[in-house]
């Protein structure tokens, strides 16, 4: 059975005892609350010592000097426009001459053949590509992107305000990819926008980016720089500043400026899975930019200078090889026919060390030093070989075109003659035909080769900078190596005309 409720005087009566318990307890040395609500911890609240910066003065003072770079190409009839497949083909010769029908498709075709020749090239100029550029100069050059113009018949230029000039091309870069467009303003004189001194930019700094994404036009977004030096196998000279400001199609060839309006970089490639923006941009830095720009409108050309080497990168196995106490450098695995390098001396089986003073770190960096120097020029290569240093006097040349820096692919054929083992590096060779070097006809799976790539096919030619032509060769190398207290030994071999390294442990027996 429940108590009954207490009378009003009883409730009073217990409500006073509590009050006098409180101020015991009070007395007692404790606080005392009176008439309050429980006292919470302030929230978090952070003072920023300035307010977040705004992009808009820098957007108002640079967008002026922003494009949309068009480009038109010649493009040939298809027979989507009912022309070509559908008026031809064996039936229609097999009709009769007296044929009204066959009469009709001649007349049609002939029709076809004169307003197509109006063109230069049987073809119309059609929209076929956008980009973004940017004015570096007020009487109308502008940078974009080589890739963006590419394959172009003609091209123009769309201003924030909305008017549109015709521009010419003067120029591509396409180991950079850069490209100079001019555009006549009839004495107009345009915005424009200078470069940033690209060394003092630091990861973290702040980056707006405006260009022509998706064809919207006049888009700014803004970032920071996310990392520096990066290298995306986009050719020789990758050194790409990375940002994380929002970048799509249609940004290639536009600016990412700093704070001042300056320009640090060119937007040239995006990372996605997707396609579309996940926060990974590169540019071209504005150092390497400016040289190849200024060659671009002085000559329409960028004249690079020429050593001529085939290299590749000093792994620590290979550093361990030749004693080098560092893993840096470029090797060299094969100077190139009528190159300077191999005029002046210079052999498979050197690494590169420094130019003219200047280290070289990996060959990226031994192809920006060269590339960046004029051709004639005279510089000092330093080159570590057999334990030591050496210095040559190489005259740089003219670099190649592209399509004559790579040698023809043509396959080994070798005859199985009788087949040696080398059982410590898990290969079995057979001499060349030639009597110069070794074929290699079979690789154990699980051998240290096998792990460095060599494969059956592969013609091994030197060991440690010696020429091999026989199994004994090759275990005297081997054993010189171990006596001198190597790791490895560095195997030359030959595969399609071209020549690597590999080194290969010695300590296994």
């Amino acid at each position: 059975m429940n108590n009954p409720t207490p009378p009003h005087g009883a409730i009073r009566k217990r409500l006073l005892a509590a009050a006098a318990a409180i101020a015991l307890t009070g007395a007692a040395g404790f606080a005392v609350v009176s008439n309050t609500v429980p006292v919470l911890a302030d929230p978090v609240y952070v003072k920023t010592p300035q307010a977040m910066p705004s992009f808009a003065d820098v957007v108002d003072q640079v967008s002026p000097a922003v494009v949309s770079v068009l480009v038109k190409s010649r493009v040939e009839p298809t027979a989507a426009d009912g022309s070509q497949f559908f008026f031809s083909g064996p039936g229609f010769d097999n009709l009769p001459d007296d044929s009204p029908l066959k009469r009709l498709f001649k007349q049609f075709q002939d029709q076809q053949k004169h307003r197509h020749h109006d063109d230069d090239h049987g073809g119309k100029l059609r929209p076929t590509a956008q980009g973004s550029g940017f004015f570096i100069s007020e009487d109308g050059y502008l940078v974009t992107n080589d890739h963006v113009v590419k394959g172009g018949g003609a091209f123009s230029v769309r201003m924030d305000d909305g008017t549109e000039y015709d521009a010419k091309l003067i120029g591509t870069d396409p180991r950079t990819d850069l490209a100079v467009l001019k555009v006549d303003g009839k004495g107009k004189k345009f915005t424009y926008v200078q470069w940033a001194d690209d060394s003092k930019v630091r990861v973290g700094d702040w980056v707006v980016a405006v260009g022509n994404p998706f064809g919207l036009g006049g888009t700014v977004t803004a970032g920071i720089v996310s990392a520096r030096g990066r290298d995306i196998g986009a050719g020789p000279y990758d050194d790409f500043i990375q940002i994380d400001a929002a970048v799509n199609h249609g940004n290639s060839g536009g600016p990412a400026f700093d704070m001042n309006g300056e320009v640090v970089g060119i937007n040239t490639a995006i990372f996605s899975p997707s396609g579309g923006n996940v926060g990974i941009a590169f540019a071209i830095p504005a150092s390497t930019a400016k040289g190849v720009v200024q060659d671009l409108i002085k000559d329409g050309q960028v004249d690079r200078g020429w050593l001529g080497v085939q290299i590749q990168p000093v792994t620590k196995d290979i550093a361990d090889s030749l004693g080098l106490s560092d893993q840096k450098g470029a090797l060299v695995a094969e100077p190139q026919g009528d190159s300077p390098a191999k005029a002046a001396g210079i052999k498979a089986g050197d690494v590169i060390t420094a130019v003219d003073g200047k280290t070289v770190d990996s060959p990226k960096e031994l192809a920006r030093l060269i590339g960046g120097m004029n051709p004639g020029k005279s510089v000092a290569i330093k080159v570590w070989r057999d334990g030591s240093d050496q210095t040559f006097n190489v005259k740089l040349g003219d670099m190649p075109a592209p399509d004559k820096m790579v040698s023809a692919d043509k396959s080994n054929q070798q005859d199985n003659n009788t087949a040696d083992t080398l059982d410590k590096f898990g290969l079995t060779v057979t001499p060349s035909d030639d009597g110069k070097g070794l074929v290699v006809t079979d690789v154990d799976p699980n051998s240290d080769a096998a792990d460095r790539g060599i494969r059956a096919g592969d013609v091994i030619v030197a060991v440690n900078s010696k020429d091999v032509n026989s199994v004994s060769d090759v275990d005297q190398a081997a054993s010189e190596a171990a006596k001198a207290g190597r790791k490895a030994v560095l195997v030359r071999i030959m595969r399609d005309d071209n020549s690597r390294f590999v080194a290969l442990p010695v300590a296994k027996g």
